[in-house]
């Protein structure tokens, strides 16, 4: 096909990032954002990405704040908005996809079916995404950690659109092409439920909150959470980038009571490796709340509490961590290490 047309909704960390990469290597980008202080930056000084070198600014065809009549439509539009505002963004970018595009969720939670209802289920493609991000001003943005992406479609199938999008992404980090995306979604809205919500929480970069037990073990409730409510959806879970099995993670009825094994230091050791990893990696709830904006905990705890619900479970941790989250963006809570403590504490 001739050069696809594409479109990046939400100039955000991970929306900074795609657009950079794409932009550096040639791709024909438009850029598409409702905060009036990100387009201004990215109109005057372009897309910046830190690396060794200085940033090389990369400017795009176009950087809307809303789009017009007269605009072309986009062979690929890719939404990397925050969870709550997947909708507005979807509704509001679907007239301009061409008749044989696709629309691209980049989001964590489980954002498809919410997209499908403006742009029918054949056209919305999902993309787990495996590394982070961070935007350090408006325009200029750092990428926290090396990763890919794991792409599929929410029926499973597979097509030419499906294999064009991997050959685009590979520009940016390996590309894997799932037929089990809802799997894939599930085990990586565990991982969310954990790192994401912690991470708010205690106000801090992954890598030092790692190192504190007390955090693992919350990760691991957290996460043992959602994998039982994924079991009672039938999910059958994929592994996060081939390696985090979350079946395996999930602790055993003895480890929720035991005071140490063999099992539950492997976990550890584990969840200490994935902190090392990712260590510079921040909280992009966390970064919603400090512009004022809503974060995406209920996308995130709140899908797995109410899921729960439905199959008469209870996701106690989940639901103690997603209200503290919104006592944080209300500001009746700090987000700090010693609020995380006193989660833990309060969850014993």
């Amino acid at each position: 096909m001739a050069e696809p047309r594409l479109l990046v909704v939400g100039c955000g960390a991970i929306g900074g990032i795609l657009a950079g990469h794409l932009l550096e290597i040639g791709h024909d980008v438009s850029l598409l954002t409702t905060n009036s202080e990100i387009a201004a930056a990215l109109r005057e000084r372009g897309v910046r990405v830190t690396g060794d070198e200085p940033p090389v600014p990369a400017h795009a065809r176009a950087v809307f704040e809303q789009l017009r009549p007269d605009v072309q439509p986009f062979d690929y539009i890719f939404l990397a908005t925050q969870p709550p505002q997947v909708e507005a963004a979807a509704e509001s970018a679907a007239a301009w996809l061409a008749a044989d595009g696709r629309v691209v969720c980049f989001q964590n939670g489980l954002c498809e079916e919410r997209v499908a209802k403006f742009v029918g289920p054949d056209r919305v493609i999902g993309a787990v995404v495996a590394w982070g991000a961070a935007m350090l001003e408006p325009g200029l943005y750092e990428r926290t950690s090396s990763g890919g992406f794991s792409v599929g479609r929410p029926d499973g199938s597979r097509d030419s659109r499906l294999d064009h999008l991997a050959r685009i992404l590979e520009a940016i980090g390996p590309v894997s092409i799932t037929d089990n995306l809802r799997g894939a979604r599930w085990s990586k809205l565990a991982i969310n439920c954990a790192i994401s919500t912690l991470g708010t929480i205690g106000g801090d970069r992954l890598g030092v909150l790692m190192r504190q037990r007390y955090v693992r073990r919350l990760a691991l409730e957290l996460m043992t959470e959602v994998v039982a409510v994924a079991r009672a959806e039938n999910v059958r879970l994929e592994k996060v980038s081939g390696t985090l099995d979350l079946d395996w993670i999930a602790l055993t009825p003895s480890e929720r009571t035991a005071a140490g094994s063999p099992g539950l230091m492997a976990k550890h050791t584990l969840l200490l490796a994935v902190g090392a990893r990712y260590r510079r990696l921040r909280s992009s709830m966390l970064a919603a709340i400090e512009r004022g904006r809503p974060p995406a905990v209920e996308f995130l705890n709140g899908e797995v509490i109410s899921r729960a619900e439905q199959h008469g479970l209870t996701a106690p941790i989940n639901r103690a961590a997603r209200d503290l989250v919104w006592n944080i963006a209300r500001g009746e809570a700090q987000a700090s290490h010693s609020t995380l403590r006193a989660l833990y504490e309060r969850t014993r």
